[in-house]
């Protein structure tokens, strides 16, 4: 074989290495530009859902409002929340408990100054929601009964907060129940207790002016199991 035959086909090998490895190259930076839009991909949808998780479960849409505790009154009272966070209330307060049927918000706001979450909803809302709402109101210290001309499908109430909620499947609804139950911060009468006064329903009247503070007949913390539902 002649020189220039011998070095003709160093050459041409040559080249076919130096494409060899152009294409091994663009391959690495094909793949390694795919993995890396994965992860970047990924990442975007983790961050997504953790955002869109954490602002579905916000409270910041939650109304404060400032009312003094202990003031009572056997009269009705005209409140200007719907339902009512605060201010007069009637010397018995609501056995917290799960209600069929409207209750005086004269007794639920004075179960809320000793600490009750006070859910209501619609009296239209489907079964299928009221039952997840009892689920979650058969707890201590919490009160659930339907509101006529309720602004929302369903409402969170406290003493001086409350929450309008799109409905029982409402992620904001535990994250609510959590934060202002029982939460020494925001309850006057903390540790009073939520049993031993009226199981009284908005078709029956209010209860007559005690003759005795009823606070001293009842127990200092309710009991752990809800009050049995009223009809």
């Amino acid at each position: 074989m002649s020189k220039e035959k011998t070095q003709a086909r160093r050459e041409h090998l040559a080249r076919m290495r130096a494409q060899q490895k152009r294409k091994e190259r663009r391959a690495a930076l094909l793949m390694w530009g795919v993995g890396g839009l994965v992860i970047v991909v990924l990442v975007g949808l983790v961050a997504f859902y953790v955002i869109n998780d954490r602002s579905g479960k916000s409270l910041d849409a939650v109304a404060s409002y400032d009312y003094k505790g202990g003031a009572h009154t056997s009269k009705k009272v005209s409140y200007k929340q719907t339902p009512p966070v605060g201010g007069e209330h009637n010397p018995y307060w609501q056995n917290c408990g799960i209600y069929d049927k409207p209750i005086h918000s004269e007794h639920a706001v004075h179960a809320m100054e000793h600490g009750a979450v006070w859910v209501t909803y619609q009296p239209d809302l489907p079964k299928a929601e009221v039952d997840k709402l009892k689920t979650l109101a058969s707890a201590d210290y919490m009160l659930l009964s339907p509101y006529p001309g309720l602004p929302a499908k369903v409402v969170a109430s406290s003493w001086n907060h409350q929450l309008k909620l799109d409905g029982a499947d409402d992620p904001r609804l535990p994250v609510y129940i959590k934060k202002y139950k029982q939460n020494p911060n925001y309850t006057p009468e903390f540790g009073a207790s939520c049993s031993g006064a009226v199981d009284t329903t908005e078709d029956q009247p209010l209860p007559p002016q005690p003759t005795a503070d009823p606070h001293e007949s009842a127990a200092p913390q309710a009991s752990s199991n809800p009050s049995p539902t009223a009809s």
